[in-house]
């Protein structure tokens, strides 16, 4: 099991906690279809980062995190610093102040623009955080790249009010929903995906017959990946396309 907190356990609690926090702020925003609020959770998620680099340059973490007078400049600084990670001198520090103007400069304000621009901010906001929160992993816990990126991709704590979660058992809490969607948001919403026979003790199929043909005409469309000697259901990106639009048409509704 992915223990969340030993993954960035160089990071100190006042630091690290803040981190992941927001980090499941953002996922859970951008799951939602939320863009506005994804770009605005980026913001603090900057200034979490520049603080625990500035810690880690330093030999002294800051207790809790905060916030630049000038983020640009403080970010300029961070390039001075010796003996750290070539991505903690130059790559993050120069990455955060475009993620920070994301939240600053973007969005609502802009007027009569062909494309609304929350959306493809969104998507940018997104992968830059993941890259950055694998790159802390990647140097914190001594990984390499690929183990980084697959950590990060478990990490998140996706909470969807369709799902009602009782520790034992799942529900989808509307019985109407259809089967397709059901296997989507149960495999979708926890980290790592979610196991076969546990889909089928959630919702109960009538058949099972009926639940593997659903399942696997899921993996036939690439909506998800199904490991049929574990049993692992996880959910691939144009699953959870699919699932975000559902999600955002019934919080809507």
């Amino acid at each position: 099991m992915l223990v969340r907190t030993t993954l960035l356990s160089g990071i100190p609690a006042g630091l690290r906690t803040p981190l992941l926090v927001e980090y499941d702020s953002i996922v859970q925003a951008y799951f939602e279809g939320r863009w506005s609020p994804t770009e605005l959770s980026g913001g603090r998620f900057c200034e979490i980062v520049y603080t625990i680099l500035d810690g880690h340059a330093s030999g002294s973490f800051a207790r809790t995190p905060s916030k630049p007078r000038n983020f640009v400049d403080a970010c300029r600084r961070l390039e001075g610093n010796s003996g750290v990670p070539r991505s903690f001198q130059i790559l993050i520090p120069r990455i955060l102040p475009a993620l920070y103007e994301v939240r600053n400069n973007r969005g609502v304000g802009h007027v009569g623009g062909d494309v609304d621009p929350n959306r493809m901010d969104a998507g940018f906001v997104i992968e830059t955080v993941r890259w950055i929160l694998a790159e802390l992993i990647r140097v914190f816990h001594a990984t390499s790249p690929d183990e980084a990126d697959r950590a990060v991709q478990q990490l998140a704590s996706i909470t969807v009010p369709l799902v009602w979660d009782g520790g034992d058992v799942r529900r989808v809490l509307d019985p109407k929903t259809p089967l397709n969607i059901q296997v989507l948001l149960l495999s979708g919403t926890v980290p790592g995906g979610a196991l076969l026979a546990d889909i089928e003790s959630c919702i109960e199929a009538k058949t099972t017959s009926y639940l593997i043909r659903t399942v696997r005409k899921l993996h036939s469309d690439r909506l998800i990946e199904l490991n049929e000697t574990t049993g692992l259901v996880r959910v691939l990106p144009p699953g959870a396309a699919q699932l975000a639009k559902h999600i955002e048409k019934k919080t809507k509704s």
